[in-house]
């Protein structure tokens, strides 16, 4: 019986290419529209560093106007305006799968799909749970050093005030001001959502007649993602403004984004293919910086992003990060 092999199927440029165009799209938080495509962050990416620099100007700030008057010897006195900078750090991953694990599905009906597909589905949960890990370590950031002007903790209160309310949901978008309109979608725990539709809370609706419909909270389109998973019973859920997270995904400058390796002595003789990709990624979320004070490695683990000592707000207003989280339980 003819089995289909992973070196059968497998075009290494053009798996490499499929796989770069369709990373982050098939998980919640990335269908969103709330991380989008960088091309700076993309470019970057060919080059070489760990990290790299985006500058950004300053806003013009809040003095008053002055009052002119027909003195011709009254000079009125220029403002300035000044820089700032994002720093954004580069991943470089891997992953290889053998063939020895994959053949039994990898024979027969369109092979080269099947492997597409499950090597795209890893990438994608790789890529949510760091952009979770990231939006973490921006909060646990924003606790130790802004004064928690981004959090609404609220899972300390007493009995039922401690729990996840559309109170609660406002007071967090409020954090940003007059600008809590700039919050477009909420992503929240399956649990929290059980709980929310319990209470009759999230509204559907169809763009059109042919689509499929979306849950809102609030008028926020509601993101449904079990990697909120909850610590010691208490969830954090996320508001999150249009483009909060810029990102990029390249294949490595040199070398190569799939490799197949071929070991023909393995299966005593029978042989095995080995399948290996290779992304360069980065995530990053407006108006932050990432210093990389506790990173082991060339790049950062999951668990290094979301630790906060590794961001420091960049922007001096907070109304100009559009994200806002409410602790619950």
């Amino acid at each position: 019986m003819a089995v289909t092999q992973i070196a059968d199927v497998v075009v290494p440029a053009e798996f490499t290419a499929y796989q770069v165009e369709n990373s982050m799209v098939s998980t919640a938080l990335f269908q969103s529209g709330v991380a989008v495509r960088n091309n700076e962050i993309t470019a970057q990416l060919q080059a070489g560093s760990q990290s790299f620099t985006v500058p950004f100007w300053a806003d013009l700030g809040e003095s008053e106007a002055d009052i002119t008057n027909d003195d011709p010897t009254d000079l009125s006195t220029p403002l300035k305006i000044t820089a700032a900078r994002q720093v954004v750090r580069k991943s470089f991953l891997h992953q290889r799968w053998s063939e020895m694990s994959l053949a039994s599905e990898l024979s027969g009906d369109n092979a080269l799909a099947r492997v597409q597909n499950r090597v795209s589905a890893y990438w994608d949960r790789q890529f949510e749970k760091r952009l979770i890990a990231t939006l973490k370590g921006v909060l646990f950031s924003n606790v130790a050093n802004n004064s928690s002007d981004m959090v609404n903790d609220i899972s300390g209160l007493t009995g039922a005030l401690a729990n996840f309310n559309g109170g609660a949901v406002i007071d967090t978008a409020l954090t940003l001001g007059d600008r809590l309109s700039d919050v477009k979608a909420i992503a929240m725990h399956s649990a929290i959502y059980g709980e929310a539709l319990k209470n009759d809370e999230i509204t559907f609706f169809k763009p059109s007649e042919n689509e499929v419909e979306i849950a809102t909270y609030k008028g926020m389109a509601v993101i449904l993602d079990d990697n909120l998973a909850p610590a010691s019973g208490v969830y954090v859920t996320i508001l999150m403004g249009m483009s909060a997270v810029g990102f990029g995904v390249a294949e490595p400058r040199t070398g190569w984004g799939t490799e197949l390796f071929r070991k023909p002595d393995a299966g005593h003789g029978g042989g095995q293919s080995v399948l290996h990709s290779r992304f360069n990624m980065a995530m990053h979320p407006l108006g932050f910086t990432f210093t990389a004070a506790s990173v082991a490695g060339d790049s950062p683990t999951i668990a290094e992003l979301a630790t906060a000592a590794n961001w420091t707000r960049a922007v001096a207003q907070r109304k100009s990060v559009p994200l806002a989280y409410l602790v619950s339980k």
